[in-house]
């Protein structure tokens, strides 16, 4: 199953040339870490760095905001207004309390989203920090952090603001309107089998279940996706379980074995309510795999086998590989090809060197 996992999510096999042509493939990738989601996406690629997903991301060919599961994705602009129209009730429905708690209502946000609309018109790309100013200038107060979070986070579900260019080091807001003038609108139910057939397909075999959790969606709305997805996708029952998958999955042949150097939340594990089949069977310290999958696994094989760090000095990254199970010589081999394609990504020199093994 993780094979084809691998193979699903370009991390084998035939890999994409440009990393928006990725964020089109999984449709959304969760971006929480900035710096470790560039990194999700270039591995995915035939050899992309740093410097060119910053690109596709200044440039509006990838966009980053609060989409299904309230957290940080990114999200290719043709897929941006039916993939939010989708989600947007739920995530709404799931950030009420916090709302409340923050003294935000309906009628607070509609103020703010046209306080918003007004500031950014005209093409402009404003940090949280001027958008504060403006909020408060405007006669709301903007609160902490959290309460302006809130307010920017229900601009994005409602369709106002997206992510624009970044300004050195600062993320930026733009109006969607403007950033992405043009995108195709879903009915419900489109949307629906839409994002159904297109988890299942990068993501299979998967179960309901983690489709639900991955797109926080009801298990009612999990079911009717797979019903107007129809033909498109195909069933089978391993150990007990039934996973589904496109009806057009084909196993690649000639995929040798590699190592990985995953990101924090990356897809290959947080697109999954059951993540066991990405963990090795000796890697029996519970505790520690659930930690490093929001960490950083070090994968063989399409197995977690550990994990590692990275540590920036000048022109050079060091990067520390830490296993939790026995490595033989091959494998180390392939540990230590995995970590300079991390530094050819980054186009950094890089020094590795290994924690003690337990």
């Amino acid at each position: 199953m993780r094979y084809l996992r691998l193979q699903h999510q370009h991390l084998t096999g035939s890999k994409l040339d440009d990393p928006a042509e990725v964020v089109r493939s999984l449709v959304a990738v969760q971006a929480q870490d900035y710096y470790g989601a560039k990194w999700a996406l270039a591995q995915r690629t035939t050899g992309s760095k740093d410097a060119e997903v910053e690109k596709a991301i200044n440039d509006g060919r990838i966009l980053r905001l609060h989409v299904m599961r309230p957290t940080w994705h990114f999200v290719g602009p043709e897929d941006i207004r039916w993939l939010v129209k989708l989600t947007a009730p739920r995530v709404n429905a799931a950030s009420r309390s916090y709302y409340r708690k923050a003294e935000l209502d309906d009628a607070l946000f509609k103020r703010t989203n046209k306080i918003l609309t007004k500031v950014l018109l005209g093409g402009k790309h404003l940090t949280r920090a001027e958008l504060r100013v403006a909020v408060k200038r405007a006669g709301i107060e903007p609160g902490d952090s959290m309460r302006l979070g809130h307010i920017m986070h229900r601009a994005e579900l409602d369709g106002v603001v997206c992510s624009g260019a970044r300004r050195g080091n600062q993320f930026t807001y733009a109006l969607l309107d403007e950033r992405v003038p043009k995108s195709r609108v879903l009915d419900m139910d489109e949307a629906l089998g839409e994002l159904v057939t297109r988890y299942f397909t990068t993501r299979g075999p998967a179960t309901v279940q983690d489709f639900v959790w991955w797109s926080g969606l009801t298990i009612t709305q999990a079911k009717s996706g797979i019903q107007i997805a129809g033909p498109a996708l195909k069933s089978e029952v391993i150990e007990n379980a039934t996973y589904m998958s496109s009806s057009n999955t084909r196993r690649e042949t000639g995929l040798i074995r590699q190592a990985h150097l995953l990101p924090a939340y990356d897809e290959y594990f947080i697109a999954y309510k059951d993540r066991s089949v990405g963990i090795h069977p000796n890697f029996d310290k519970k505790g520690i795999a659930e930690k490093i999958l929001f960490d950083s696994p070090l994968m063989l094989d399409g197995q977690v086998v550990g994990g590692w760090k990275r540590l920036f000095g000048k022109n050079v990254v060091t990067i520390t590989l830490r296993p939790f199970v026995s490595v033989s010589k091959r494998d180390r081999a392939l540990i230590v090809l995995a970590a300079e394609k991390y530094a050819e990504f980054l186009e950094l020199d890089t020094r590795i060197q290994w924690a003690t093994e337990v």
